[in-house]
């Protein structure tokens, strides 16, 4: 079988690429890539598998209509899985251009190519962000999309884009919502990688605390291999046409996984910097993955704590990959 994966070169698609990359699959796999600041960590050449007869990466832009048709009509994948998108909320909200090119435009050029050439099957790649904030109980898949956030937005403008397309053309495309991801080769932006690396280094972690909200705000933490499981597990399960949650089973607050952070580095909470929250900063995510789970699927990384550690582990012995990140 050979597949397609747009932004392989990132936190999410890198893993995606590694998991499916082993001989016991039997997978040709097509990495597409534009080499943003996300996709320059290394994560490919770090894992060992530039040298892999089964494994190609091609340079592209996934907004270039041309060069997508191309790549598209040359390589004849059986599927694609479009991890390609820029996710970072602080900087979406700084400025939203970025965005919406490739979250939405970007996705949009990809899902007509599809089409033109007959495409198995699609993945689109999404997240919970597109729900919005929820005081209480959770989103289902029927759920209604209120996105609070330029990245949100793009992210759920290209889920309707899709489902319209299915509707509209019978466009095979199976959606993914996940959880908030963690796991290796995360670009040291994010909550846990910026932390850990921060205290690898005996920095202060900046966590958004105010008195009225001491880092109460709720994510849902979804295992980075987990989720490539799930997504995997959809396509070869799912139906065209459906939207999958991916939940984490692990909902913490932000000051909760800040304190088990700094339990495995046995500091106190004297490490924490206070820092106005962001604007538009969603108080809490939660999706349900009953739909995932009465398909047969099964997590292999729930137990937070000791996830952390293993990954607190993974940041001290992988120093090559993210201090010239963060340099």
């Amino acid at each position: 079988m050979k597949i397609m994966v747009t932004g392989g070169n990132g936190f999410i698609g890198s893993n995606f690429i590694r998991f499916l990359l082993h001989p016991e699959t039997n997978i040709q796999i097509i990495n597409i890539d534009n080499c943003t600041y996300a996709g320059k960590g290394n994560n490919i050449g770090h894992m060992q598998l530039n040298a892999l007869q089964n494994y190609k990466s091609i340079k592209a832009d996934i907004q270039n209509m041309e060069l997508m048709d191309y790549v598209v009509k040359t390589e004849n994948p059986e599927m694609i899985f479009n991890f390609a998108a820029e996710s970072h909320v602080d900087r979406s909200i700084e400025s939203s251009d970025s965005f919406e090119r490739t979250n939405f435009l970007g996705a949009c050029t990809l899902f007509k190519v599809v089409m033109k050439y007959k495409i198995k099957k699609i993945i689109h790649i999404s997240t919970d962000e597109v729900y919005g904030s929820i005081s209480g109980g959770s989103f289902d898949e029927s759920s209604a999309l209120h996105p609070s956030n330029p990245y949100a937005v793009t992210k759920a403008a290209a889920d309707l884009m899709a489902q319209t397309f299915f509707t509209s053309f019978h466009f095979p495309v199976i959606v993914t919502r996940s959880a908030n991801n963690y796991g290796p080769y995360q670009f040291p932006e994010k909550l846990l990688p910026l932390f850990i690396t921060n205290l690898i280094d005996n920095k202060k972690v900046p966590l958004m605390y105010t008195d009225e909200n001491p880092g109460l705000n709720v994510r849902d933490w979804l295992h980075v291999d987990d989720n490539c499981r799930a997504i995997w597990f959809v396509a070869n399960k799912g139906k065209v046409g459906e939207v999958y949650n991916i939940g984490g089973e692990n909902e913490k607050t932000n000051i909760e996984i800040t304190r088990k952070l700094l339990k495995v580095f046995n500091l106190g909470e004297d490490m924490i910097e206070k820092v106005p929250h962001r604007k538009a900063h969603d108080f809490r995510y939660s999706i349900t993955n009953d739909k995932l789970k009465n398909l047969g699927f099964t997590y292999l990384h729930l137990d937070l704590e000791e996830e952390i550690k293993n990954l607190v582990h993974w940041y001290k012995n992988n120093q090559d990959w993210w201090r010239p990140l963060k340099s």
